[in-house]
């Protein structure tokens, strides 16, 4: 059994370097004081520290992105230092990174008691990252091996595309992390349906953490919604309607975390012993409809 926290995370202007890191210090020690041992902020989290940025530099869009590439290197020694001390899985949200070959990509870090574990970066674009902010897609998945089990991370609308999370499943992720920015109820429903479907496909557990709050002064993070949850399978033993876990509400007024117990062995028996086999049946069945396409 593992203990995983998700974060409704709400978007709060931070002006100045000490008071983020005391934010993220005491939200992140208020989990671990919990039990939480798998730590999860949403999509674009690390955009916070735009507020920390002159105002009209943090009112543009572009200026915004370009301004908090300075702060990367002490934020990256932050989430270090917060995931050592407490002895815990962080994986603290999204942020923009630009790449050596002058692009920026969506990029989630995560970080153990053992230090920086490294990134994936988000695959397919929403419309608003290409067309507005020009983000590059990034290249290939990642499993990261744990001592707390295999996770993979899908960045909010990578959990609405099914090959992805089932290429994380066939390398042998028993979890996803999902973090998502969301500034619909819409848009929020579209990645919880999916991360739930991928549950559902492959037999393995999504978390998911959202953005939530209005921020006017950021053109990136202005109106957030969504809840953070944990999806299952439905099966024995399991939720039936597949959601172990959800917050009560769509969107509070601060940050809040979603505590729940993962029974991972519980997860995985279901791909022998369930009433189904999602798991297994899906390629078998893709190829023998591929065929009788041809």
């Amino acid at each position: 059994m593992i203990r995983l926290a998700a974060c409704q995370y709400h978007i709060d202007l931070l002006e100045d370097w000490q008071a983020y890191a005391e934010h993220l210090d005491g939200l992140c020690r208020d989990a671990a004081e919990r039990g939480a041992q798998i730590l999860l902020l949403p999509e674009y989290a690390g955009l916070v520290l735009s507020g920390q940025l002159p105002d009209a530099q943090r009112g543009d869009l572009h200026a915004s992105i370009a301004g908090i590439q300075p702060l990367l290197p002490a934020w990256l020694e932050l989430c270090e230092d917060l995931a050592r001390r407490l002895g815990v899985y962080l994986q603290p949200g999204s942020l923009p990174v630009l790449g050596a070959d002058g692009h920026y990509r969506n990029r989630a870090w995560l970080f153990g008691p053992e230090g920086n574990l490294g990134f994936q970066d988000k695959l397919i674009m929403t419309r608003f990252e290409r067309e507005q902010w020009q983000i590059e897609a990034g290249a290939g998945l990642r499993v990261f091996d744990t001592a707390l089990g295999k996770l993979g991370i899908l960045i909010c609308y990578d959990n609405e595309f099914p090959m992805l999370a089932r290429q994380l499943a066939e390398a042998g992720a028993d979890l996803i992390l999902a973090p998502s920015c969301t500034d619909t109820e819409a848009g929020f429903h579209r990645v919880r349906i999916g991360a739930q479907a991928r549950a559902l496909e492959n037999q393995i557990a999504v978390l998911q953490a959202p953005t939530v709050g209005l921020a006017p002064w950021s053109p990136a993070l202005d109106e957030n919604i969504g809840r953070a949850a944990l999806y299952l399978p439905s099966d024995y033993g399991l939720p039936p309607a597949g959601v172990l876990a959800e917050s009560a509400e769509l969107c509070p007024s601060s940050s809040q975390w979603l505590i729940c117990d993962l029974d991972l062995d519980g997860v995985r028996r279901v791909r022998e012993q369930g009433q189904v086999f999602t798991r297994r049946d899906w390629p078998e069945q893709f190829e023998a409809q591929r065929i009788r396409l041809l």
